[in-house]
């Protein structure tokens, strides 16, 4: 099946960017200040000019701790926004493409095997809640797909708030010593990789929950870790406690996803290893240095 409209959310953040650029020119971007998807009216307006044949909703207030600071503009983007585009694609009869989380766990906090999509979520802080509210949402309209990824990073668009790649890279250049949490498991995941299951199941035809994420869990210590080394950097990356390290959002101490679901799928594109993903990021970002 193949689309030749379809609207991208968020198309100014490093997933939505990754988006229009695998779609080309069936893409349709949207994004603040142009479309903001928590006003109905407005949304609705630039949606029947776009007539698309379908919506992926790249769009989302991700700030973790902010979000515990405001928890009204966070549902107003995650659970609001949401509703909107829905009640639109149950109307136009058009599939809806919703991107969530892997914070939609967090609360089972003896689990040690990796989350499927028949297990009941858990949220431990807002972010997590409005992004669960926001897949109910998002299944309001027959034609839903619901992908649970985490972590992402890939290449920053104008909106991106930075990715921990990146983040890790600056901090090793500019201090000695790294302290990262160590007590938090989850599958840091590379953008053109879940862009491409995203478009992958649209373009088949697919419905439902599905997780999407680079194979294996890890800690974010670890991954700094192999950040840091991978890329040539001298600082000491140092594992701590998030007890050492306060946030004002609670973090699952593990949330990896299984993705077998999604990798069963006949001609589904693979999922590479957080490592050999992490090694394709770093190459490609220094292919453009």
């Amino acid at each position: 099946m193949k689309f030749a409209r379809v609207v991208i959310t968020g198309a100014k953040g490093q997933l939505g960017q990754e988006l229009c650029r695998i779609l080309g020119r069936a893409a349709i971007p949207a994004d603040l200040p142009e479309v903001d998807i928590t006003s109905r009216q407005k949304l609705w307006t630039f949606l029947r000019e776009a007539s698309p044949e379908a919506i992926i909703n790249a769009a989302a207030f991700t700030r973790v701790d902010l979000a515990e600071e405001l928890p009204d503009e966070a549902r107003a983007v995650n659970v609001l926004g949401v509703r909107h585009l829905a009640e639109y694609c149950l109307v136009a009869g058009i599939p809806l493409v919703q991107v969530s989380t892997d914070y939609v766990f967090g609360g089972d906090w003896s689990r040690s095997t990796p989350y499927r999509e028949e297990d009941p979520p858990s949220p431990v802080n807002v972010y997590g809640q409005t992004k669960l509210e926001g897949e109910k949402e998002a299944m309001q309209t027959p034609r839903h797909v619901i992908v649970r990824t985490c972590g992402l990073y890939g290449e920053l668009g104008p909106l991106s708030p930075g990715n921990f790649v990146e983040t890790i890279l600056r901090k090793a250049r500019e201090q000695r010593v790294l302290r990262v949490v160590n007590d938090q498991v989850c599958c840091p995941s590379y953008v053109p990789h879940v862009a491409r299951a995203l478009v992958f199941l649209l373009a088949r035809g697919h419905s439902g929950l599905f997780h999407v994420v680079n194979g294996g869990g890890t800690t974010w210590f670890e991954f700094a870790r192999a950040i840091v080394r991978r890329a040539g950097l001298d600082a000491e990356v140092v594992p701590i406690s998030s007890s050492e390290y306060p946030a004002r959002a609670r973090r699952p101490r593990y949330s990896v996803l299984d993705c077998s679901k999604f990798l069963s799928l006949p001609g589904a594109p693979p999922l590479p290893s957080w490592q050999e993903a992490l090694e394709e990021y770093l190459a490609a970002r220094r292919q453009k240095s």
